[in-house]
């Protein structure tokens, strides 16, 4: 099923959050990422650029509609920052990128870190709500 995506970065985040909460589509999905190096147009991250592709191939596979929340961290500078928001964040407390949460009932359902988000059975454990 196609999957929609929204997308937010640090200063907008909020509204979109917000977007992404009122959704109808259940399950929903958000992956925090690095942002991409203006010098070179890809992620500063090499575990988002291992990750993304597969976990893309995963959404998309299944056969609900699913809604994506991209969460953009901001530059190496900025996330390497202890006290960067999702990091300190009371729901997130985000320890790496990527990391892919499953949202449901307006909570944590399911989260896989950056070491694990690139593993394709726990992708799929975790698409399925296991």
């Amino acid at each position: 099923m196609p999957v929609k995506v929204l997308e937010a970065s640090l200063s907008n985040f909020d509204s979109v959050f917000e977007k992404f909460r009122s959704e109808a589509s259940s399950p929903k999905f958000i992956l925090f990422l690095a942002d991409n190096d203006p010098s070179t147009s890809l992620s500063w991250c090499p575990d988002c650029v291992r990750a993304e592709p597969v976990i893309y191939k995963k959404l998309e596979a299944t056969s609900d509609d699913v809604v994506l929340l991209r969460a953009y961290v901001g530059d190496r500078p900025t996330w390497r920052t202890p006290l960067h928001p999702w990091r300190v964040d009371s729901k997130f407390k985000l320890t790496g990128v990527p990391t892919l949460i499953r949202w449901e009932n307006d909570a944590i359902r399911g989260r896989l870190e950056d070491y694990e988000a690139h593993l394709e059975n726990k992708i799929d454990a975790l698409v399925a709500g296991n």
